[in-house]
This record gives structure tokens, sequence and C-alpha cells, in this order.
């Protein structure tokens, strides 16, 4: 469940509390109540109403039901809030409508009536709230897992794309012949590359030290066929032990760098890659010449859509006229 509210749960709610005072507002009316109850009653109901709403949708529900499986600490912690709610509400109306407090209840009764009147704060905005949600949460599982499978297809595809086997047999023809100690060198790391990407093909996150590892036998790839064309720089700043990211999600943003820049005629892109405690970065110098793709976007897109399966985090990106920087999560899997 998402622990945040969203633009349309914002609308929903304010539609519901600007009828339901609507309401509130005419039956004080025809009761002839005074001044005092509408501007404090109304206005409180709704406060309560809102917080319960937010209580038992942000933190009883996920917390105690979906996350932990404790019903019975629920419904203990759930009925403490509807008495606190439910013993503001009716004490404050209590107070506003100038009863004789020698008639104020008390014990049992009390206590029921207060869990009654916290019950009809929450009850209906709750329901059209969660109600809401679940279906949000089905249409976006359902368009994930349409994404999920379009993944896995495109990535079993990129394992044995001709064009990337084709260009990196050209490069090692050219090698044979003028450098075999690198050709050799240039074979072993290609059968890493794909003994890895064979290996992990069913994998959703992988150790971000393989990926780490993946990645150097990538850029060795890209350096050793572009030459000088691209710089690349791996800074290990914290520890990548039981750290991990999804699976190839290194090799579409090195991808991402080599297809959308072209290489400068007086220097090399420049691409740093740094590991944070919580975050991976890619920074990459831009090309000066304008340079399109025709997958622009595609492989960053389609990581956005993994990591709203696998993460509560996003992946921030920075996109400036010298520079393209991108942090992806790093996902601890013992949180």
């Amino acid at each position: 469940m998402n622990r945040k509210l969203n633009k349309s749960d914002v609308l929903l709610l304010a539609a519901f509390y600007s009828v339901s005072s609507g309401l509130a507002i005419y039956d004080y009316y025809k009761s002839d109540n005074a001044l005092i109850e509408y501007l404090i009653d109304i206005p409180l109901d709704v406060l309560l109403s809102f917080g319960l709403v937010y209580i038992f949708t942000f933190w009883l529900i996920p917390k105690y039901i979906v996350t932990q499986k404790k019903y019975l600490y629920f419904v203990v912690f759930g009925l403490i809030s509807l008495i606190i709610a439910g013993v503001t509400d009716y004490a404050t109306g209590f107070w506003t409508g100038n009863n004789d407090w020698a008639k104020f209840p008390k014990g049992f009764r009390f206590l029921i009536i207060t869990i009654d009147v916290g019950s009809d704060l929450v009850a209906f905005p709750l329901g059209i709230l969660l109600t809401k949600k679940f279906y949000e949460g089905r249409t976006q599982l359902l368009t994930i897992e349409k994404q999920q499978k379009e993944n896995e297809l495109k990535l079993l595809r990129s394992q044995i794309d001709p064009h990337f086997l084709f260009n990196n047999l050209n490069t090692l023809d050219s090698l044979i012949d003028s450098d075999s100690e690198k050709a050799k060198e240039y074979i072993n790391r290609l059968s890493l590359i794909y003994r890895y990407l064979i290996q992990t093909k069913d994998a959703e996150v992988m150790e971000l030290e393989k990926e780490i590892q993946f990645a150097e036998n990538y850029i060795f790839l890209i350096e050793t066929r572009f030459g000088n064309d691209y710089e690349f720089t791996i800074e290990k700043n914290t520890s990548i032990q039981d750290k991990f990211i999804p699976t190839g999600s290194i090799q579409t943003l090195l991808e991402n760098v080599v297809k959308h820049n072209k290489p400068k005629s007086n220097g090399s892109i420049k691409t740093s890659i740094s590991i944070e405690s919580e975050w991976l970065n890619i920074a990459n110098q831009k090309s000066t010449t304008n340079f399109k793709s025709e997958s622009l976007g595609t492989g960053l897109d389609n990581l956005k859509t993994r990591y709203q399966l696998l993460s509560d985090k996003k992946i921030n990106i920075d996109d400036s006229e010298k520079e393209f920087r991108i942090a992806i999560p790093i996902i601890s899997l013992s949180e």
C-alpha cells in the first residue's frame, strides 16, 4: 500500500468532507444550533475523521495487518484510536451544546458511546479511501506484471542481440591481427558477460558486487571497441556487501551513455560511477553533437517500472545542459 496521500486521494477526501460538512451545517441550521457549534463541532469532526483515516490507512493496517500480521495489536490500537477520537468529539459536542454535565454519561455506557462516535467518524471515509486504493493497487499490479513480461522478453532478446555479437566479433577480428594478447582478454571478458547474462536471466535482483564485476567487463568491451571515445571510472565509497540492485541495471545505464552520446572530436565522453551507502550514481558528460536514438528513454522507463515493484524509492534523474546524472536506489534485503 502506498503510504502517502496522492493528489486523487486528497481530492476524494476533500469532496467527501465538503459534502459531509455541508450536510452537517444544514442539520445544525434545522436544529437551530448555536454559532459556537458551527465553529467548533464541524471543523473538529473533519479533523478527527481525517486523523483516524490517516492512522488506519497509513499506520495500523500497513504495520499490523499487511506487514506483521499482528491482528490483536491492530484491534487494541484501533479501539484506542476510536476511543480517543470519540471522547474528544463527544465531550466537545456536549460542551458546545451547553448541556448539563451532571447528565454526562459515565462508565461502560460512556465507553460504548465513544467507540460508536469514533466509528461513525472513520467508517465511511476510510471505506471509500481503502476501496479506491485497492483498485488502484490492482490496476498498478497488472500494469507492472505486463511490463515485467515485456522486460523479460526484451532482456532475453538483448542476450542474443545479433548487433551486439556482430560488433564485438568485428572488434575481435581486428584485435587478432593487431594485438593477440588483448584479443584473448577480449574473448575472456565477452564469455564472462554472456555467462553472467545466462545465469541471471531469471533473477529480479542481483548482488551489487556481481553487477559491478559485470560492469567492469562491459566497460572493457566498450573502451576496447571505441578506443578513447569513452572513459569510465568506478568509485566504491562504501561496502558493497549484502546490497542489491535490479539485475542488468548497470548495463542499461552504460548502454544509455553510449547510445545517446556521440564521442567528441577533441576528447572522450567521461562517465563516473560512484557507490554510496544507499545510492548508485552514474554521471556522464553530454555530447555537444545533437544525437537522437530510437530507443531514447525506453531503457530508463523499464528500469523505473522495475523499481516500482521492488522498492518504495524512486530513481532520481538530473538532466542538465552539459551533464546527465542518474541515481538508482540500492536495495538491502535485510531491511
